[in-house]
């Protein structure tokens, strides 16, 4: 192994310890670092076979956190992924359990702590704009917003 597979390689391991990559990120990263093509390609088959770069487990995990952090509509999630160069295919099995319903009431229920609620039409408009901006359909943000103002409004006669 000579000294530029090495340094590409040990680049790679370094790039790919903060997180999960796909892996057209960690092609990129080392192109950005100027290694030539066949140090990049030797050391992407290497990860592979070694199952540091995945791209089924890298969507999977990309979609799970999400889910649990951050939660995004389907739509923002097939977005995302293919963004970072994962195969629709993969996208597609990844995303395919998402209950977008459930993501957007998770994500809205978070938000609501901090809107106002005096005024009905503004609450609307902005946990409605909140939702779609993380890739929710419509019908599924109408839903959500209907049934979490409903909530808090009787949160609010009940105290």
């Amino acid at each position: 192994m000579d000294d530029n597979h090495q340094a590409c390689l040990d680049v790679a391991y370094r790039y790919l310890s903060h997180r999960a990559r796909s892996e057209r990120e960690v092609r990129l990263y080392l192109r950005r670092r100027c290694f030539g093509e066949n140090e990049v390609d030797e050391v992407i088959v290497g990860l592979k076979r070694r199952g540091l770069i995945d791209d089924s487990d890298f969507a999977r995990l990309w979609t799970e956190h999400r889910q649990s952090f951050n939660p995004r509509g389907r739509a923002m999630l097939r977005l995302e992924l293919r963004q970072k160069g994962v195969d629709a295919d993969i996208v597609s099995q990844a995303i395919e359990d998402v209950d977008d319903s459930s993501c957007a009431y998770d994500a809205a229920r978070r938000k609501v702590r901090h809107l106002s609620t005096s005024d009905r039409s503004q609450f609307q408009r902005k946990l409605f704009n909140f939702l779609r901006q993380r890739g929710f359909d419509y019908q599924v943000c109408q839903n959500t917003v209907g049934r979490l103002w409903q909530e808090v409004m009787g949160e609010k006669d009940n105290v």
